[in-house]
């Protein structure tokens, strides 16, 4: 099977305009999380797929590659499906643009299990520990059944802890997808759902048309930059790893 990581990587950002050009301790946002997909060890090549002509320079110039999608691409999704159409594959990773702290180990799960169990799609999550976290509409939650399928991702803190009761394990959503090829076409053809449109989150689209994502439970510390306060951090951390 010919495995490939594609990143979508889109310009305009309503939070932080430009977020795939932003630099952190030295390298742009881009750079970084390409650098970390590149050293997956079962990806067969690594791409991102952008809508503008400055992200697709800056991803050359440091000698990756990177294709143009078309500006009406509604999702990163959209963005990914477009970007592998004429190519050989047959699973894919969508990796988010704007996860720095990416291990490579975590996409070669996400492979080694779409293969071993057959499955259409897959994803990762891992334990809140923070209640700010859980509060957090910025961390997207998820629930799972016993099989580790999801039942459902939300903004929202989920699932519910009464007054008294026993905290439980509660994750927090990664994100990094992973897609069959077919399901990845169908996906992309299914109407945009009203549980997605309501809680801005696009993976609701294939629960609520009665399809089942596998989760998976990894350690992760890192986090996604999706405000200035975000990208403080990063550069923060990042920096501290340096010297």
């Amino acid at each position: 099977m010919r495995k490939l990581i594609v990143i979508p990587a889109r310009y305009e950002s309503t939070r932080l305009p430009g977020k795939p050009l932003l630099e952190i301790a030295g390298k742009s946002l881009i750079q970084l999380v390409y650098e970390r997909a590149s050293q997956s060890r079962l990806q067969d090549g690594v791409i991102v797929a952008t809508d503008d002509e400055r992200i697709l320079h800056a991803v050359t110039a440091f000698g990756g590659e990177a294709v143009m999608t078309g500006s009406s691409c509604r999702s990163g999704t959209d963005r990914v499906f477009e970007a592998i159409s004429g190519r050989e594959a047959d699973l894919i990773v969508n990796l988010q643009g704007d996860e720095p702290f990416m291990r490579p180990d975590m996409a070669d799960l996400l492979f080694s299990v779409m293969e071993e169990e057959d499955l259409d799609m897959a994803t990762l999550c891992s334990s809140i520990t923070d209640d700010r976290e859980y509060h957090d509409p910025n961390t997207v939650k998820v629930v799972l059944d016993g099989r580790g399928f999801a039942l459902y991702f939300s903004r929202s803190p989920i699932p519910y802890l009464r007054n008294g009761a026993v905290k439980p394990l509660l994750y927090k959503h990664i994100g990094i997808y992973a897609f069959k090829r077919d399901f990845l076409e169908r996906f992309v053809k299914m109407q945009r759902s009203r549980l997605e449109e309501l809680e801005s989150l696009e993976q609701l689209r294939v629960l609520e048309n009665g399809f089942r994502i596998r989760v998976l439970t990894t350690q992760y510390d890192g986090f996604g930059i999706d405000t200035p306060a975000d990208l403080e951090r990063a550069r923060l951390t990042l920096d501290r790893k340096i010297s």
